[in-house]
């Protein structure tokens, strides 16, 4: 079962990244076609912006899911530094609760977000629900809250993890 489970979390820091990776890069595309459209034309686009935010969304809560399983999140890695081992799996193991409860308020919350707003629509693309722009959120709550399942139950991925492919493998 341990190993179905650190497989799923495999595929799904996989699905992650190349969420992300996909918002990012329509980010990078899409706001150079609308300062050309505004500045060089002078005809202004209207869905550049929104779709821009939209976008950053997507790639914010879902790629700080991956970052959590990669370990690059935001960390004050000088403070656990400084302190004896002991104090420093205390404070790792803090921060790992820390994250549950901002997981599953993301969850929570985010879920509720998407109810109360599915049946309104965005002024630039009225056939997209504003609830599915929040999405996001509660997804990326449940996603971190599944790779800290991982973390605490398995432990980090293995070094053959897709996450170390830009790293040398230790011989």
């Amino acid at each position: 079962m341990k190993a179905a489970y650190a497989a799923a979390m495999e595929r799904l820091y996989l699905a992650c990244i190349v969420v992300s990776a996909t918002a990012l890069v329509a980010i990078t595309l899409v706001i150079p076609y609308g300062v050309f459209m505004r500045y060089v034309m002078n005809s202004a686009s209207s869905w550049p912006e929104p779709f821009s935010v939209l976008a950053m969304v997507l790639f914010s809560f879902v790629g700080g899911a991956a970052a959590y399983r990669a370990n690059v999140h935001i960390c004050v890695q000088m403070l656990t530094d400084a302190v004896a081992p002991a104090a420093r799996k205390a404070l790792l193991t803090l921060a790992d609760l820390a994250m549950v409860a901002t997981a599953l308020f993301m969850l929570i919350y985010g879920t509720q977000l998407v109810r109360v707003t599915w049946n309104q629509t965005i002024a630039e693309f009225p056939t997209l629900s504003v609830g599915i722009t929040y999405l996001p959120i509660p997804l990326g709550g449940l996603f971190t809250l599944l790779f800290i399942v991982e973390r605490l139950w398995l432990g980090m991925p293995p070094l053959t993890s897709v996450m170390y492919r830009d790293q040398p493998l230790a011989e």
